[in-house]
Parts: structure tokens; sequence; C-alpha cells
């Protein structure tokens, strides 16, 4: 099979969810398509050059995930649909969060979609200064979240030994710390749930106008 810019950039998605983020290289990523690494080199001149195309291809291809079911929805659930959407796409990849965070993206797919959102909140009453401020606040926190959520879970299900819950309240036993004894299963399961409720906590402090 021809090995041409797309390929290569979806193959090397497929070697993230094998090795992680900090192991996956040009060099690994030619042995995996078995070719010379200069191949790869020819299509991508850094690791970062390939990291910003990743990120660009996972992006655009979830961005759909980001809108509400109901275009006439309130903006409230527009900006719902904007959190969950994203974070459900960072999650589909291993170090998904970690990928796009701080990629520089390469065309202008996702940003379509990011722009509806942003009418939607403008045609709410908001100013274009809070409409920014509102979904910069969600997209970071949603990357903050998902790459604490994949260090606890480096693949779904696969919760890491680092962050086990009953040796962390055994740790905690008798050092006056009774809130932070309670706090391993809020922080350390149950993603889902936490995340809604941060999340609620962002919206129901935005206010058009």
């Amino acid at each position: 099979m021809k090995v041409n810019r797309d390929r290569v950039i979806r193959e090397a998605l497929a070697l993230l969810d094998e090795v992680g983020l900090e192991q996956l290289t040009l060099r690994a990523l030619a042995k995996k398509l078995d070719i010379q690494a200069a191949t790869v080199y020819w299509h991508f001149k850094s690791k970062q050059e390939l990291i910003d195309e990743m990120a660009t291809l996972v992006l655009a291809e979830g961005s759909k995930d980001l809108l509400p079911k109901k275009a006439d929805a309130d903006w409230s659930v527009w900006a719902v649909a904007f959190g969950t959407g994203l974070r459900k796409l960072l999650l589909r990849y291993r170090d998904g969060a970690r990928l796009v965070a701080g990629s520089r993206l390469t065309d202008t797919r996702y940003m379509v979609v990011a722009e509806s959102i942003a009418k939607r909140m403008v045609d709410a009453g908001f100013t274009v200064r809070q409409t920014v401020v509102l979904m910069s606040t969600i997209n970071d926190y949603t990357e903050s979240f998902v790459m604490e959520e994949q260090v606890v879970f480096p693949r779904p299900g696969e919760r890491s030994a680092q962050y086990d819950l009953a040796a962390r309240k055994a740790a905690l036993e008798g050092k006056g710390l009774p809130i932070l004894m309670q706090s391993g299963s809020i922080l350390f399961d149950r993603f889902d749930r936490r995340y809604r409720e941060g999340l609620d906590l962002i919206i129901r402090g935005a206010r058009p106008g």
C-alpha cells in the first residue's frame, strides 16, 4: 500500500494507542509502517509537525460530537455539548488530551464548528469577549481534566496501580486528613460524574450581557 501523508497520520494515531505519546517517535512509526525512516521524515520534518497533523485530524473528525442534537437549544445546552463532546473525542485516543493541548491546527475544519458554537453564544447575548472566555475556559477545563483522567486510566477500564483507591486511603489513615481520606473516590473514580459537575459550575457562572 502506498505510503501517503494521510496514511502516516492514521498509522501514527494507531501507534499512539499502542505505546503512548512519549514513545511515539518518527522512527517507531517508520518501523510500524515497514518503511525507511527517511520516508517518514520526507512527510514530516519533526515529531511536533506530526503531532499537529494528528491533533488536527482528531479534532476535525470528532467535531460533529461538539454540537447539540437540536440547533434551537438554549445556549447552555450548546456549552454542555461543546464540553462533553470535546472530552469524548479526547478520550478516543491514548494521551489524547496531551496530544491536542498546545498543538497547532493545520486547517480550519474544527474551527468551522467552533465558529458555529461561538455564533450561538453571541446570538444569546454574550459579547465576543465573553464568548471567547467562556469557550476557552471550557476547553482548558476539559483538556486538563482529561489529562488527569488518562493518567488514572491510561486505557479505558485499566486503572494505573499508582491510583489504587484502597492503598491511598490506607496511606492517609491516622494522618488527621478526614476529608482527603474521603476524596479518593471523588477525584480518581467516576470521572463522568465529576466532569459534568465541574462543567455545571462553569456554566452556572456564565451570564450573557
